[in-house]
């Protein structure tokens, strides 16, 4: 008899359906469950059922899947493993997916790695991307460093926050001299939709190609297509949707270099990592607090004093670096609250803001009230970076260069901020 995970193909009066026989959910006896290639589960009643034909076993499937012997005269390429849905399948205790791939099985899932480079592969953790720690972006770092004989590094990594762990490891592996690549996917490697395959390729043939690039890279897919994947520039990359394979977009900046059927294209060869790096230096996160808050209407003093005793905060600031801090009637008494509130963070607290626009740039000297708040000593005046990476930045300077967090949190570092911004560079 089929057992779940096996693959079948279902009959009944009416149409032929074939997938991987899932579960039998609770309290349902009378439903066969199955994952078609889509990804989608359907339900089917027992009572209409023809037959229930054995097309092959999940023994088989796994099997199929065991890296095959490695071609020695390829490039070395290192993948480290984190987890995510890149790494997840189906858990057929439970129906759900889960991040449970070991390294060997993550070569297993995709053999073509094979015909472009030496893998070695080996798990650094598993876990979801939202329970990432500063701890483990020096973890991994860490571990990046140990690969200085390799030709690159894929990281692959889930995608809820794979841009704050580029931006960081962009700022932690400093001047590192091969490309570092991390790979996500927004849909599991059991859907047949799933760009797990391409991404992880694509990050593989970019490394494989030696075009010079060194430094931290997203590698995701650049459309809803399977035509390309774009590497994006670490510090200027944010996830713009919940479920599209094409997520991940470059703000205020365009992407790197492109990897289209296989060939790469460089897109910016003026980029940094395009030129002579200097000595490596590991730079990691200490033990620092930092918050990340969006000014909003009808703010509370209480919400700006819950960050006190933290080493930073970054505000989301609405327009061109504004907050709710000026009292103009009777509605507004609590915005000289918040004024008194933000006085007293910032006697101990580093306290810069980032547009919550996401693109353009502040301006804080435009309208008076921001003006007002660059006296008291807010930090933020023409920044163009997103907020998760002027989190990043703000908790790295706090943890790596304490006494210029002042200086250098407007100062360019890792391509994190421009002169100028192009008005072709909006939602590209």
């Amino acid at each position: 008899m089929p057992e779940p995970g096996d693959r079948v193909r279902v009959r009944t009066p009416k149409e032929t359906v074939e997938g991987l026989l899932m579960p039998t959910p609770e309290y349902q006896a009378d439903i066969l469950v199955l994952k078609l290639d889509s990804g989608y589960n359907v339900g089917i009643d027992r009572k209409t059922l023809s037959s229930v034909e054995l097309v092959s076993s999940q023994r088989d499937a796994h099997a199929a899947t065991r890296p095959r012997e490695q071609k020695k005269n390829l490039p070395l390429i290192t993948v480290l493993h984190t987890g995510g849905t890149i790494a997840s399948k189906v858990d057929y205790k439970t129906g759900g997916v889960v991040a449970r791939f070991s390294p060997e099985e993550l070569l297993g899932l995709f053999p073509e790695l094979g015909d472009i480079a030496q893998v070695r592969s080996r798990l650094v953790r598993n876990m979801w991307s939202e329970d990432m720690r500063f701890p483990h972006y020096n973890l991994l770092a860490e571990e990046v460093a140990k690969e200085a004989r390799a030709r690159g590094v894929i990281i692959t990594h889930g995608t809820d926050t794979l841009h704050y762990s580029a931006a960081a490891l962009a700022f932690a592996l400093e001047n590192i001299n091969i490309p570092v690549l991390l790979v996500g996917a927004q849909r599991s490697s059991d859907r047949g939709s799933s760009d797990a395959g391409m991404n992880l390729l694509s990050a593989a043939r970019f490394i494989a190609a030696n075009t010079g690039f060194h430094g931290v890279a997203p590698c995701m897919h650049a459309s809803r297509s399977d035509d390309d994947c774009w590497i994006l520039p670490p510090c200027r990359t944010r996830k713009m949707h919940t479920s599209r394979r094409d997520a991940f977009r470059p703000v205020n900046a365009g992407p790197l270099a492109r990897v289209r059927h296989g060939e790469v294209t460089i897109l910016d060869r003026s980029s940094h990592h395009f030129s002579q790096p200097g000595p490596f230096r590991l730079r990691p996160f200490q033990d620092v607090k930092v918050g990340l808050l969006k000014a909003h209407t009808n703010m509370f003093a209480s919400e700006w004093l819950a960050y006190k005793g933290f080493h930073g905060l970054v505000v989301e600031a609405t327009g061109l670096g504004q907050a709710p801090v000026n009292e103009i009637d009777a509605e507004t008494k609590e915005h000289a609250k918040i004024r008194t509130a933000l006085k007293e963070l910032l006697a101990e607290t580093v306290v810069a803001f980032a547009p919550q626009t996401i693109y353009g740039r502040l301006n804080m000297d435009v309208y008076q009230p921001a003006r007002e708040l660059q006296d008291l000593g807010v930090l933020g005046h023409l920044c163009d970076m997103t907020p998760e990476t002027a989190f990043i930045k703000l908790a790295w300077l706090l943890s790596n260069e304490p006494k210029r967090v002042r200086e250098l949190y407007a100062k360019d570092l890792r391509g994190e901020l421009r002169e100028r911004s192009e008005p072709e560079r909006f939602l590209v």
